[in-house]
């Protein structure tokens, strides 16, 4: 059972404890000689208007009918990055129909025929990388043990090694929240990075944005570092970036854009996060997503 406070809060919530170091970081101005940003991000030969993705949603058609494609259809209008986790065949095909670049992530089946066929799939499908949870080996907090109906399981070295060698996209370990898997991952090949706590898969967890230094020291321009978990707004996305990180990762806000507004709804927030991630970067000095010095951020 979770450590409660004397309010009554789960002391070790991961979220909240992430909210807050956001929060502890403050952001100097640089404005003489500035000039307006560009947040346009290259990413595996492909170039898209915004570093601000959708995170690996699963689900959406229970907020909104039609939503994992509502969302998809918002993210191409945006020029965003579509991410996907669990889902059927038809429904990844759809997303991809409505010409928004996808990542599909696989949950780390016990099955792993399973875990192939998915593979093999999603690249037939036109989806422009693959990856895996790893840090979804033991389920959720509710559903210990599963994905949905599924029976998840830890995953070795040699394991993620032959899923990466399994497809020609590139392979992303989602879930990464340390520099000992942050060298993992370069050692079997992966194309990328998450750095996450799945929202919160463990009481306690380090935010992302703390350990985000060190893992982007390890993997030292090698594959990119994406970031999730409590990104809302354009600022939590320029102290990711400003950290290191590639992109970042949204899902609550999406959601909420989904709900209120459908595909438009979705387009305006990935929009609105730009624009005020845009701001930021013309009001320190940071021309493009991959010329923003560290040094502009100072802890409170």
């Amino acid at each position: 059972m979770s450590e409660q406070s004397s309010a009554g809060v789960n002391a070790g919530d991961s979220a909240r404890i992430t909210r807050e170091y956001f929060d502890s970081l403050l952001v100097e101005l640089r404005t003489i000689d500035s000039v307006k940003a560009s947040t346009e991000m290259e990413l595996w030969g492909e170039t898209f208007a915004t570093p601000v993705m959708v995170a690996a949603l699963s689900g959406l058609n229970k907020t909104r009918p039609g939503g994992m494609v509502d969302t998809a259809r918002g993210a191409a209008a945006a020029g965003a990055v579509m991410w996907t986790g669990i889902g059927s065949e038809a429904e990844l095909e759809a997303l991809i129909a409505t010409g928004a670049k996808t990542v599909k992530i696989i949950k780390p089946y016990a099955d792993r025929d399973l875990i192939f066929r998915k593979l093999e799939h999603a690249e037939k499908s036109g989806v422009i990388a693959v990856g895996m949870d790893t840090d979804y080996v033991f389920g959720g907090k509710n559903k210990r043990g599963f994905a949905m109906e599924y029976p998840v399981s830890p995953k070795t070295l040699d394991d993620i090694r032959s899923f990466v060698r399994a497809t020609k996209l590139p392979f992303i370990l989602k879930g990464i929240l340390s520099e000992q898997d942050a060298r993992k991952a370069l050692e079997v090949g992966a194309g990328g990075i998450v750095v996450s706590h799945h929202g919160g898969v463990l009481d306690y967890a380090v935010p992302p944005l703390k350990i985000l230094p060190r893992i982007v020291k390890v993997i030292d321009k090698k594959i990119p570092v994406f970031v999730d978990c409590g990104i809302t707004r354009g600022m939590d996305a320029f102290k990711a970036l400003a950290l290191g990180a590639t992109a970042v990762s949204v899902g609550r806000a999406v959601i909420a854009g989904l709900s209120s507004g459908g595909a438009d709804g979705v387009q305006e927030v990935l929009e609105d996060i730009t624009g005020e991630l845009q701001w930021a970067m013309s009001l320190t000095g940071s021309c493009d997503t991959t010329h923003i010095d560290p040094e502009v951020i100072w802890r409170r």
